[in-house]
């Protein structure tokens, strides 16, 4: 089950609004499509996101998938645990397994994310 307070993004990622901060991350369903994740590329510090544009990649034993950022920002803060243990993205997505944090430049761009009920209907859709 994904967490309601959270909004979804077609291409599995969460965004948890924490006021002009989001936290970003990958969706259980995205971790359980990769299979093991074995590396974590994320930006650092002070690098510019853009709503719908990758902003990192998860590799797995299966494959090599972009992150794409569900809003236009600056990242403050990435999570060094997630880059030093992959495996966190695999057992815990939506907590010690998150991404980076970034500051919004406009909430805006959260309108056309999904909540959880509306992604798990988007995954029933597309058969998953």
């Amino acid at each position: 089950m994904n967490p309601v307070e959270l909004k979804y993004s077609k291409s599995h990622e969460w965004t948890r609004v924490e006021g002009d901060t989001v936290v970003l991350g990958i969706t259980q369903h995205a971790q359980e499509s990769l299979g093991d994740v074995v590396f974590v590329e994320l930006p650092e510090v002070d690098t510019t996101v853009v709503a719908g544009q990758a902003y990192g990649t998860v590799e797995s034993v299966k494959a090599v998938s972009d992150i794409i950022s569900s809003v236009g920002g600056k990242v403050i803060e990435f999570n060094q645990e997630a880059l030093d243990s992959p495996e966190l993205l695999n057992n815990d997505p939506y907590g010690e397994g998150w991404l980076v944090k970034v500051e919004v430049d406009d909430l805006k761009d959260l309108d056309g994310l999904m909540s959880a009920a509306e992604y798990e209907a988007f995954l029933a859709e597309e058969g998953h």
